[in-house]
């Protein structure tokens, strides 16, 4: 029999929500320029030798990859952080031999990637960590700020 939820579990639930918001509102976006264009420049040729064989030359994917280019790309990562798209890319990519590229280079190709989806370019390069990277995130939209 399930009872009611005691106030010392609601305050827990509130102030875990409360903390959540808090840790977004600290992350900067994808839109605040976090990454290089000379870091983009390189990640191009990365991209082209070990992803465009799977999600195209144009990053637009196919009916077996996902694009990584345009809304469908940003809605499917929007609110997630750099650093988790990171850790996807430095697991499982590219498929088959993820050991192929080091993780600067998988930071250069997501560079790259931010460049070909018009998100602005910084001062400083994309780190390649996923713990550094997870202060950034990902926003569909250009936040108001």
């Amino acid at each position: 029999m399930r009872g009611r939820p005691s106030l010392p579990m609601i305050v827990a639930a509130a102030l875990a929500v409360g903390a959540g918001a808090a840790a977004a509102e600290d992350q900067e976006s994808i839109w605040d320029g976090i990454y290089t264009v000379e870091q983009a420049e390189r990640g191009a040729p990365l991209y082209a030798k070990g992803c465009a064989e799977c999600h195209g030359e144009a990053l637009g994917g196919d009916d077996m990859n996902p694009p990584l280019l345009g809304s469908d790309f940003l809605w499917d990562w929007n609110g997630l952080s750099v650093g988790d798209l990171f850790e996807r890319v430095v697991i499982s990519m590219p498929e088959g031999d993820p050991k192929s590229m080091t993780t600067q280079e998988k930071a250069d190709v997501i560079a790259f990637m931010l460049m070909k989806n018009e998100l602005p370019a910084g001062e400083q390069e994309l780190a390649a960590s996923t713990a550094d990277l997870r202060q950034y995130r990902i926003d569909a939209i250009k936040p108001a700020r």
